[in-house]
This record gives structure tokens, C-alpha cells and sequence, in this order.
């Protein structure tokens, strides 16, 4: 290799521009390849036709407007992609800067990014602005008929469809009545095909966009564009390619990896199956874009695994709402049949349930600093629980009729469903559900954002661990508020509102015979006193549990509960039955944190006092403090005697849930 300097203005057979020295007036160094290609100090190569990219993508001869990341994740620091007819200079900070104000290419920032001659201000998450220029692919639909131009013998044109064999970039707009787009590349082709959905609207009797075979497809909701894809209710043809007979069950269907990006709007009918699907990866990217989707059967189906970043979605399903089912006992292994919402505004309204996997669903923060945002209704919403509005209506305006079974469906109708595990580290989740909120058949765990659960059956339902580390997680109205085999609350924020237990650790491994083995099913309570194994721990965060009339418990476990920080309040209206604010089967531990609970009957477990409290009055003692929402006369402490709490002055304050009344003060 050799080092060569730029040292004036000229337009050189590679079409790289110094227009003068940096501030220091040295120039700037470049290091020529073999190849003829020219890296710059941070080692972004210059196609040999002048093409210019950061030091992670590459380059080839002939392609120097092309976008190798379009991402830009793996452009940093003074990396850019530069077009050949631009002239371009470095600044004092080293950045590629633009000289020439003629030039189509356009140059990405030092922050990163992609400049493409296609994509006006950068082809970014945030903005995919075409600026055509005439060269440009283009497929132009007019009813039933399609007219290509500048066609780069990539595109086969069939009665109703149009198939193209090659990676590049097209431009899809018009109105098509009955017509498909096939993307099938060869199996060497491992470039990208970008369909840039440039205000298109395109009707088939079958799957509309098509993607049979490519290394990588992309769609681009081009900015200021409105489109729409529809598919017919029937599959009038199956489709054979690759040795495999196969039957397009989705408006947009891939076989491959489908990527979505973009600020425009598309809207996808599915009428026959699913809206989009894919049997591989699908990733909807960091976008301001707006996605709506409907469908017959499921809403959003990445069958390898479903990642959202951003987006305003909104997905109507008779079906279930997003999903990813792999069932390859392999893939799973590897961590294939996620769901991951990392960002954007998501509403999902479905038959069935809101959002299921066949591993792990996981809300975090992703690329962009905004939470995810979700809202879900599943199988029409809580619904059946008796309500009532009696004179002692009870915690947030809810009088509970208690005690009874739940009157979930037999039919999965949950909101967020995992065979495996759910994960909630950010976002604010808003569940309403005819089945469990919140339903893992692993575990579950919290450690931030705010999740508000409404349902006819529980509102967190964990088969084996559930742990609340952080954030805040409020049900308001449930059947029983949150199950586990094994119960962990180290931190965060939780309040429940329930017809029967409000916590129920229960379907652990039975250490006995006899007793409950699934906490629902045997007998109420906790049977006879027999430990099933399960586990209630309290080492931290503050807890409300608010239950209703009937043969209920607060804090319920068919084994063991150990409270040793944190604190919790109880209020438990239980009138008939055994068990009370606090119900244990096995060994019952309080050695630490503040427990404070208030009811109508004796309770099984804690230290009780018989106290009159109305529901005028602050009590407790001087550490901790509660206005109850019901009278009674019996209380549980571990903080001493607890009597009327004249004033709250200079105490701490948390309140539970989204409510700014119902609080408790603490030292």
C-alpha cells in the first residue's frame, strides 16, 4: 500500500475533491489500495469509481451511490457515503463536506448516516424523502398493467405479476388492480432489494408483495406517501420455486428476512390469513412512519421473530395481533420466537391474543431515547367481572362481588403471551383482555417501565418465577392479581384490585400430600394447610393489595412467605372462608420492611390487632401510614400497635399505580 496526499483543488480520475487543507493547513491523507481503491485515515474506502463509505461496509467498482448500511449503524465518527459527481473538501473537524451545491449525492453528517442520490437528506430511519432524478428503477401500476422504466434486466413481467430476480433498488407507485410483485433472487445474489413504496397501491387476488427469495428485502415508506396493499379472500394459485410448493398466506408474505422502514403510511388489508408475515426475521425499524394493519387471522407474524423500533402501528385482528410461533426445537435453542418492542407507538386490538411468542417477549429501549408505547385489547376486553357501586364501593370506585371463578374463555385471549419468558425493562403497557393480562408459561420479570393490566381472569399469571425488580405495575381490576410458583418482589411499584386473592403463590412442586396443587383448582385458600413448594418473598419496593367480599385472601401462598424489606399495604374485605390479608400453607417469616393490613375478618398469618378503622381516618403508627377505603376492625402490623395517624407531616409519600390518592406514607 501507498499514501498519497491531496493537495489542491481537481477533479481527479476518482472524483475525490480536496478543495483546500483543513485549518491547520495540512492536507488531508488518504491511503491508496492495490485495487485502486483509497481509504481515508479512519479507513473509509473510495471505490475505485469514487464511491466513498465508512469503514465497516464496502464498496464496488460501479456501485459508489449505493448505501451499504442504510441503517448508518455501523457508519460512525467522519464516516459518509458520497456520490462521484460532487465535490467535496474536509473540514477542520475532519468531516466530508460538500463543495459543490449541483451535486444529486448527498453527505452524511460526522454523527453518521448514509447519503444515497436517491433518498433527499440522507437515507435515515427518520426520512426516507425521495428526490428522483429520472435514472431511477421504476414500476409504474396502472389497473392491471405495470410499465418499467430504466429497467436493469433484474425484472420479469408475467400476465399479473412481476418478478425481480436481482438485488437493486425499485420504485413502486400507481394504482394496480389485480397484479403481484415476486421477489426471487439467486441464492449467490447477497445484496438487498429495496422496494421503496413510493404512493402505491396495489390489489391482488393473491400476495401482493411477494418475497419468495432474497438475501435481504426491505420495504421504504417513502416520506409524504400514502399506500396501500390488499389481498383477495381466496388463493387462486399455490406457487412452486426451490423444489418447494408453497401458498402465499399473507398481503405481504416473505420466505426470507423482511425489514420495514420509513415516515410514510401504509395500510395492509390481509383478507385471506395474516396482514405481513415471514418465516424468518422481521424488523419493523426505528421510523416515525405509520403502519395500519388488518387481517383475518393474525395481524403481524414474524415466524423466526418480530423486532419493533419504531413506528405509529396500529394492527386490527380477528386473529391474534403480533406473533412470532417458531417451532423448530433448533431455532428456539438459539433464541429464535422473540418478540422485541424496542420503540413506537404500537395499538393492537385483537380476537385472540394481543401479542404472543413462542419464547420471549421483551419491551426495552432501543435505538432512540422515546419508550415504547402499547396498548392492547384482546378478546373484547375485561368485561364480566361483577362490578358494583354500593355505598362502600371499595378502592378506586370498584365494589367487588368476590370470591367466585373467573370468567375467562376457553379460547386464548390474552394480552401478552410467552412460552417462555417476558421481559419488561421500559415502555408503558396499557393491557385490557377477556384472558390473563400478562401470562408467561416460564417466568416473568419486571425491572422497569409502567404496565397497567385490566382483565376477566389474572392480571400477571407466571408458571414458574415472577420478580418485580422496578418500575410499576398496576392491575385494576382482575380475578386474582398476580400468580407465580414462585413470587420475588425486590423493588418497584405495585398495586392490585381483585375479586379473589389479589397474590397467589401457588403451583410450585408439592413437598406433601393432600393440600392445593395448583392454587385455583383444590381448595380455597390453600387447602388443609398442606405446602405445595410455592413461595411469596418481599425484599423491597412498595405493594398494594386491595380484594373483594367473598372467600378471599390478600397475600396468599399455598407454601411458604418471607417478607423481609419493603413495603406493603393490604386492604382484604374477605367475609366467609379461611385465610384473610395473609394466607400461608407452609412457614410464614415477617422479620423485616412494613406490613400494614386492614379487614373485615380474622387473618391466618401476621401479627393482628383488633382495631376499628373507617375509611376518614389515616392509620398506623408513626413509621407508616394508610387511609383504608372501607371500615373494619381487624389490622395486621409488624410495626407495633397501630391506631390513628393524626397527621402525615414530614413523612414520605408513595402512591400506587397511576393514582395521586391512594398513598402511603412512610419513615
Amino acid at each position: 500500500m501507498k499514501t498519497a496526499k491531496i493537495l489542491s483543488c481537481g477533479i481527479l480520475s476518482i472524483l475525490f475533491i480536496a478543495c483546500g487543507s483543513d485549518s491547520s493547513g495540512t492536507a488531508a491523507q488518504i491511503d491508496e489500495l492495490a485495487d485502486g481503491s483509497i481509504t481515508n485515515p479512519d479507513g473509509g474506502i473510495v471505490a475505485p469509481d469514487g464511491g466513498i463509505i465508512g469503514s465497516s461496509g464496502s464498496a464496488q467498482p460501479g456501485e459508489s451511490s449505493a448505501s451499504p448500511d442504510p441503517l448508518g449503524t455501523s457508519l460512525a465518527g467522519s464516516s459518509a457515503v458520497l456520490t462521484s459527481s460532487a465535490a467535496f473538501g474536509i473540514s477542520s473537524s475532519g468531516t466530508v463536506v460538500a463543495t459543490s451545491s449541483s451535486s444529486t449525492g448527498l453527505i452524511a453528517s460526522s454523527a453518521g448516516g448514509n447519503a444515497n442520490p436517491s433518498i433527499g437528506g440522507g437515507d435515515t430511519e427518520d426520512d426516507d424523502a425521495v428526490s428522483l432524478d429520472g435514472s431511477e428503477t421504476t414500476i409504474a401500476f396502472n389497473g392491471t398493467d405495470a410499465t418499467v422504466t430504466n429497467d436493469n434486466g433484474c425484472l420479469t413481467k408475467g400476465d399479473k405479476s412481476i418478478t425481480v430476480t436481482c438485488s437493486g433498488n425499485y420504485y413502486l407507485q400507481g394504482t394496480a388492480s389485480d397484479f403481484q410483485v415476486i421477489v426471487s433472487t439467486a441464492a449467490t445474489d447477497t445484496g438487498k432489494v429495496d422496494l421503496f413504496l413510493n404512493g402505491v397501491s396495489i390489489k391482488s387476488s393473491d400476495a401482493p408483495i411477494y418475497v419468495q427469495n432474497a438475501e435481504k428485502a426491505e420495504l421504504h415508506l417513502v416520506q409524504g406517501t400514502t399506500n396501500t396493499i390488499e389481498d383477495g379472500s381466496t388463493r387462486p394459485q399455490t406457487h412452486t420455486y426451490n423444489n418447494k410448493v408453497d401458498t402465499a398466506k399473507a398481503a405481504i408474505y416473505a420466505k426470507d428476512d423482511l425489514s420495514i422502514k420509513g415516515s410514510g403510511s401504509l395500510t395492509v388489508k390481509g383478507n385471506y390469513n395474516n396482514g405481513i408475515h415471514t418465516s424468518n426475521d422481521l424488523k419493523i425499524k426505528k421510523s416515525t412512519g405509520t403502519l395500519n394493519v388488518s387481517a383475518k387471522n393474525c395481524g403481524i407474524k414474524g415466524k423466526a421473530s418480530l423486532t419493533i423500533n419504531g413506528g405509529n402501528i396500529t394492527v386490527n385482528a380477528s386473529g391474534d395481533g403480533i406473533k412470532s410461533d417458531e417451532d423448530d426445537a433448533t431455532k428456539l435453542a438459539e433464541g429464535k420466537g422473540f418478540v422485541m418492542i424496542a420503540g413506537g407507538t404500537i395499538t393492537i386490538t385483537s380476537a385472540f391474543d394481543g401479542i404472543s411468542a413462542s419464547n420471549t417477549v421483551q419491551f426495552t429501549k432501543g435505538e432512540t431515547t422515546d419508550e415504547p408505547t402499547v396498548k392492547i385489547t384482546a378478546g373484547g376486553g375485561q368485561t364480566c367481572l361483577g362490578n358494583s357501586t354500593s355505598s362502600q364501593s371499595g378502592r378506586g370506585g370498584w365494589g367487588m362481588m368476590g370470591g367466585g371463578n373467573s370468567c375467562s374463555p376457553d379460547s386464548s385471549m390474552k394480552g401478552i403471551k410467552a412460552d417462555s419468558n417476558i421481559v419488561i425493562e421500559a415502555g408503558k403497557i396499557d393491557v385490557n383482555s377477556h384472558d390473563d393480562g400478562i401470562h408467561s408459561d416460564g417466568n416473568i420479570t419486571v425491572s422497569g417501565g409502567f404496565a397497567s393490566v385490566k382483565t376477566d381472569d389474572d392480571g400477571l399469571h407466571s408458571e414458574k418465577a415472577l420478580t418485580i425488580k422496578g418500575g410499576t405495575v398496576e392491575v385494576t381490576m382482575a380475578y386474582e392479581g398476580m400468580e407465580g410458583a414462585e413470587m420475588n418482589f425486590e423493588g418497584g411499584v405495585t398495586s392490585v384490585v381483585t375479586t379473589n386473592d389479589g397474590w397467589n403463590a401457588a403451583g410450585g412442586m408439592s413437598t406433601s400430600t393432600g393440600g392445593n396443587q395448583g392454587g385455583r383448582g383444590g381448595f380455597p385458600g390453600g387447602g388443609f394447610g398442606s405446602s405445595d413448594g410455592s413461595k411469596a418473598k418481599v425484599t423491597g419496593g412498595f405493594h398494594y393489595i386491595y380484594v373483594g367480599t367473598g372467600d378471599t385472601d390478600g397475600l396468599d401462598s399455598n407454601g411458604d412467605i418471607d417478607i423481609s424489606g419493603g413495603v406493603v399495604i393490604i386492604e382484604c374485605r374477605m367475609n366467609g372462608g379461611m385465610g384473610g390479608m395473609v394466607d400461608s400453607d407452609g412457614n410464614t417469616s415477617i422479620t423485616g420492611g412494613k406490613l400494614l393490613g386492614f379487614g373485615t375478618n380474622n387473618s391466618e398469618e401476621g401479627t393482628q390487632y383488633s382495631v376499628n378503622f373507617t375509611a376518614d381516618n389515616y392509620y398506623g403508627t408513626s413509621d407508616i401510614a394508610f387511609k383504608p377505603s372501607f371500615s373494619g376492625s381487624k389490622m395486621v402490623s409488624n410495626v407495633g400497635q397501630p391506631g390513628v395517624v393524626n397527621s402525615v407531616d414530614g413523612m414520605s409519600k408513595q402512591c400506587f399505580g397511576s393514582s395521586t390518592t391512594n398513598c402511603v406514607y412512610y419513615r
